[in-house]
Formats: C-alpha cells, structure tokens, sequence
C-alpha cells in the first residue's frame, strides 16, 4: 500500500512539476480551448516560436499533449483527461474571462443572445 501510494505521489509531483511553469500552462490553456499549430500559439502567448516550440515538445513528452499534422502544419491538442480537469480548475480560479471567451484563433468567440 505505501509503495502504491508512493509511486503515485511521484507520479503527481512530476505532472504537477511540468505545469509549475506559466509559458507552459499559458500553452496549455489555449490548447484546452481546441487544437491550434506552433504560430497561432505564438501569436496567442507573445512568445518566440522557438520557445513555443521548446515548451511543446516537454509537454509531449511527458504526453500532455498529442499531435496532428496537415501538410506541413503540425496541429497541437491536450491529450490528457487529468490535464483537461486541472485546467479547468486553474481556468475557472485563474483565468481572467475575456481570455476564455477567445477561441484557439485567438479571436473573440461570438456569442448570441436572446432578447
């Protein structure tokens, strides 16, 4: 039971450890809100596509994230359920609204009311 709970803790701590960075978690709250490619992240986070670039494959590696390539255009998506919930909960506590009311485009979603 304690080497059960010990691997498990390890297991948290690394996962926690790669979210314990803000370009990192900034990536990761875009892509929660649908696939986007390297430039698009860029252009969302203000960073360098290199530094984009570097962020995303520790995030794959650690297997946080999937890809999908088009073309020449590779595509990035979360591709872990635990992330997805965290996320969430970071988004609902952290997140100020109008960044969440932004698509992967990095535009405004459009909204409808009914009058």
């Amino acid at each position: 039971m304690i080497d059960a709970l010990q691997g498990k803790a390890e297991d948290a701590a690394s996962f926690l450890k790669m979210l314990a960075s803000a370009p990192r978690l900034m990536l990761l709250c875009h892509m929660a809100n649908g696939e986007t490619n390297v430039g698009q992240l860029a252009d969302l986070t203000g960073m360098r596509m290199p530094t984009v670039s570097q962020q995303l494959a520790l995030l794959r590696a650690q297997g946080l994230v999937r890809t999908r390539r088009e073309g020449t255009t590779i595509y990035y998506s979360l591709d872990s359920e635990i992330a997805q919930d965290v996320l969430a909960l970071l988004q609902k506590h952290f997140c100020p609204p109008e960044a969440m009311a932004r698509g992967s485009s990095g535009k405004k979603l459009e909204t409808s009311s009914v009058d």
